[in-house]
C-alpha cells in the first residue's frame, strides 16, 4: 500500500503568523539590531513577499547577517526565548490536530518553508513534524557565516528542494498515492500545482481567487 505525503507550509499556515518576520522584531526588541534602520528594511521585504516581488537574494543577505554575528550557543538560547514568547502564542489547536490527523494515518509529513532551517526546525519539532525543508543558512567551523547553502526553498525552489530531498530518500512524488500542500500563500503556487490535493489555508487574496477558480478546498486554521 502506498504511503501518503503531507507537506505543510508554515508561517501563516501552521502559525497564524510568520516567524521570518517576527524574529526580526524579537532581535530588535533584545536589542541586538537597530530599530529604525532595520525595521524599516523588514517591512519593505515583508511588503515585497506578499507582493509577489521578493528578491529571495537580497533579503537572505539581510536576514541571515544576524546569525553570523552569534554563538550557536547564544542564538539557541535566543531562540529558546523566542518559541516561548512569540511562536507557541502563533501555534493553533486547529494546526495541531491537522498534523495529528496525517500522522495517524500514516503519512509521511514534512514542513517546506522559505524561512531559514536555523529559525524552523525547532517549530517543525514542537509540532511533530521530524522533516523540514527550509532555506537553509551556510555554517563553516560551527558559526553561521551570514550567506545561504543551497537553493532557497521559496517559490520554485520548493519544487527544487523537494525533488531533492525525496531523491535523497531514494522517492520522487508520484511515489506517493496522495499527496497533500498546505499553505497560504501565492508564492507556493509552483508546488500546490504539483501535489493531488492543494489546500488553501487562511490564503492571500491571489491564492483564494485561484483556489476557487479551480475547486481547491480552502480551509482555517486559525483558533477561535
Amino acid at each position: 500500500m502506498k504511503q501518503n505525503l503531507a507537506l505543510f507550509d508554515l508561517d501563516n499556515t501552521l502559525l497564524s503568523g510568520d516567524s521570518d518576520y517576527n524574529w526580526s522584531l524579537f532581535l530588535i526588541k533584545q536589542g541586538l539590531l537597530d530599530a529604525k534602520t532595520h525595521h524599516a528594511r523588514n517591512e519593505q521585504f515583508y511588503l515585497d513577499y506578499k507582493n509577489g516581488n521578493l528578491d529571495i537574494y537580497k533579503f537572505l543577505e539581510f536576514q541571515l547577517k544576524p546569525l553570523s554575528e552569534h554563538t550557536l550557543d547564544d542564538l539557541n538560547r535566543l531562540h529558546a526565548q523566542y518559541m516561548d514568547s512569540v511562536i507557541r502564542p502563533m501555534m493553533s489547536r486547529k494546526a495541531q490536530d491537522l498534523v495529528d490527523q496525517h500522522k495517524a494515518q500514516g503519512d509521511l509529513c514534512l514542513v517546506i518553508t522559505a524561512t531559514n532551517s536555523f529559525v524552523t526546525r525547532p517549530i517543525a519539532l514542537a509540532y511533530g513534524i521530524e522533516h523540514l525543508i527550509g532555506t537553509d543558512p551556510e555554517m563553516l567551523n560551527g558559526r553561521y557565516t551570514g550567506g545561504v547553502a543551497g537553493v532557497p526553498s521559496f517559490q520554485a525552489g520548493k519544487v527544487t528542494r523537494l525533488n531533492q530531498w525525496l531523491a535523497e530518500r531514494g522517492q520522487q512524488l508520484t511515489d506517493f498515492a496522495v499527496s497533500y500542500f498546505y499553505s497560504d500563500s501565492h508564492n507556493d503556487l509552483a508546488l500546490m500545482k504539483l501535489v493531488t490535493n492543494p489546500v488553501a489555508v487562511d490564503a492571500d487574496a491571489t491564492l483564494t481567487v485561484y483556489a476557487a477558480q479551480h475547486a481547491w478546498p480552502h480551509i482555517s486554521l486559525r483558533d477561535a
